[in-house]
């Protein structure tokens, strides 16, 4: 079991939803949690909510220069979860310039701006905790999804790749997957959503896994089967399924 009773935490994405969900729970189990995102009314009103162990740093992750400064206002850091994100329904045919590269930008890119700053004084510690979330969109292309299904799926790799080189030190990473949370950007989906958790049900099912030394964890169970066996169809079966 991981200890979290006295670290800090950095929670990117932190101020609703799943973010501010699991700074709850990191906070309750003694941690001391950094939330930051781009409206600082949002961000005081989650840390009142959340209480003394939690702080707020504002962050936009499209702004290098703003990345930096609050890199620097945060200070050193225990652990680093990207919870940022954003989302519009978008298929191909009514492609959106500007929505399709800012979930591009926000989601993915702007992970990659922080980490810039986060990976290298853990990697000469030896010693970190990094989780990012994905989705189980990840997995494989979905219809009606251009900008975000891409993001997650480069998210995942990251997380893959970031394994791949720091496995055996002392910063440890993991990536979730979940499905269908009920938040502000789920609420924009006029289609079915099966299996979708509340914030707090997703955040619970998270922080098991920020306990455990697993790499990879795609939740709800009985939905990521679909998401995780569609990877071996082959793609005349697949998107004879799945596309339009």
């Amino acid at each position: 079991m991981r200890e979290f009773s006295g670290k800090r935490y950095w929670l990117v994405g932190g101020s609703a939803g799943l973010g501010k969900a699991l700074a709850h729970k990191l906070a309750r189990v003694g941690a001391k949690v950094v939330i930051s995102a781009r409206s600082e009314d949002d961000l005081k009103a989650a840390v009142a909510e959340i209480g003394p162990n939690a702080s707020y740093v504002t962050m936009d992750v499209s702004d290098a220069e703003d990345v930096a400064r609050a890199v620097d206002e945060v200070g050193e850091i225990d652990g680093y979860v990207h919870l940022a994100g954003v989302y519009w329904p978008m298929a191909a045919q009514e492609w959106d310039v500007e929505k399709a590269t800012a979930m591009v930008d926000i989601n993915f890119t702007g992970m990659v701006r922080v980490l810039g700053h986060v990976v290298a004084p853990m990697v000469a510690r030896d010693e970190g905790h990094i989780v990012i979330t994905s989705s189980l969109t990840g997995f494989r292309g979905l219809p009606g999804s251009i900008g975000y299904t891409a993001s997650k799926a480069a998210a995942m790799s990251l997380a893959e790749c970031m394994e791949c080189d720091l496995r055996k030190t002392g910063v440890d990473v993991q990536v979730a997957n979940p499905g269908f949370i009920k938040t502000q950007l789920t609420d924009k989906n006029e289609f079915n959503m099966p299996f979708i958790m509340e914030p707090d049900e997703a955040a619970e099912i998270m922080f098991q896994h920020m306990q455990s030394s697993g790499f990879k964890r795609s939740f709800p169970t009985q939905f990521s089967l679909l998401f995780r066996g569609s990877q071996f169809l082959p793609d005349w079966l697949y998107f004879r399924m799945f596309g339009k």
